[in-house]
């Protein structure tokens, strides 16, 4: 198999602590008022857990809504997070959290439990900060540039990228993906961008059409000329209906279709296809989908002895996997 040829994704299952979010972004379909969304337990999580085979599941993505950093819950919200972590750890899963802004101890500490994380940037545009997130503090760029700083401090590998159409100008994206360049050639942890088109759904409030994925070929031909090669391109299948599209986005550059999930908590009006679907249309132009662990190879040395020991039986079952 040509390595030319592979087109990577994850195999992963969504946990949600809490759809409760202090942050009101006007084209958000997953959050729900502060004390408007019961929090998940660990038992809930647990009996979740228990019901995925970990041959199929190799991702845990943690994925909650944001508690404000001066709330009384939030010392319990973040325990219930890194708990959710190591119980994944426990049943032989790879946990991968995105919860928002976080304090640099939170992430050392997260780093101990997850092999690897993220954070959207979205724009480092201020302006989007009298529109789409003029209720969304922590949509602050400058906030959000931190986090990736602090992530490469750490030694965090890591996952960011672009929300497309929430206002932005071309130059506006091109600004951006040159901070996550800058970043990356700083710390050079950064993994992953991704390349996310906005798709109306039904519970946001933003006024307009989604990105048209037909923009998408030429965007990702862009990114690939100012992103270090140490990142790889992401793009959502679930968000570009068409397979012509899709496969022009793959000629373009991108090289990785993220976690293919039951169901995307992020945009729930839109299903991903099956994976036996979705094979038939990247072999058609000659294209192999691989699975891949949550963190690269380049970043193995990055985690923990337990991080290390978890990681271990699943490479031993990639490696098999290729042979048969």
């Amino acid at each position: 198999m040509s390595i030319a040829k592979v087109i990577t994704y994850s195999p992963a299952q969504t946990i949600v602590p809490t759809y409760e979010c202090f942050n009101l972004c006007s084209y958000c379909n997953f959050r729900a008022d502060p004390g408007q969304s019961s929090w998940l337990s660990l038992k809930q999580a647990q009996n979740e857990l228990k019901l995925l085979d970990v041959a199929d599941v190799c991702e845990i993505l943690i994925l909650s809504g944001e508690v404000h950093p001066r709330s009384p819950s939030r010392k319990s919200w973040f325990k219930l997070i890194y708990d959710l972590c190591q119980l994944a750890l426990n049943l032989g899963f790879l946990p991968h959290t995105n919860a928002g802004i976080l304090h640099f101890a939170e992430m050392q500490m997260l780093k101990e439990v997850n092999v690897s994380m993220g954070l959207m940037l979205e724009q480092v545009t201020p302006r989007l900060l009298k529109t789409v997130h003029r209720n969304a503090p922590s949509k602050d760029p400058h906030l959000r540039m931190q986090q990736l700083e602090w992530a490469g401090q750490l030694k965090i590998p890591f996952t960011t990228g672009l929300l497309l159409g929430i206002g932005e100008t071309a130059d506006e994206r091109i600004e951006t993906l040159e901070a996550i360049a800058n970043i990356q050639e700083r710390w050079g942890n950064i993994q992953e961008v991704i390349l996310q088109p906005h798709s109306p759904g039904s519970k946001q409030t933003f006024n307009a059409v989604g990105f048209n994925p037909q923009e998408l070929p030429e965007l990702i031909a862009l990114a690939r000329e100012i992103l270090p090669d140490t990142i790889a391109i992401q793009i959502p299948p679930n968000l570009i209906p068409e397979a012509n599209f899709l496969l022009e986005c793959i000629d373009a550059g991108a090289r990785d279709l993220g976690g293919i999930v039951p169901k995307d908590e992020v945009n729930p009006d839109y299903a991903h296809l099956d994976l036996l679907s979705l094979k038939k249309i990247l072999t058609s132009a000659g294209w192999h989908l691989v699975p891949r662990l949550p963190v690269y190879p380049q970043y193995y040395n990055y985690l923990s002895s337990q991080l290390q020991t978890a990681i271990a039986p699943r490479l031993e079952q990639n490696s098999k996997s290729k042979l048969t």
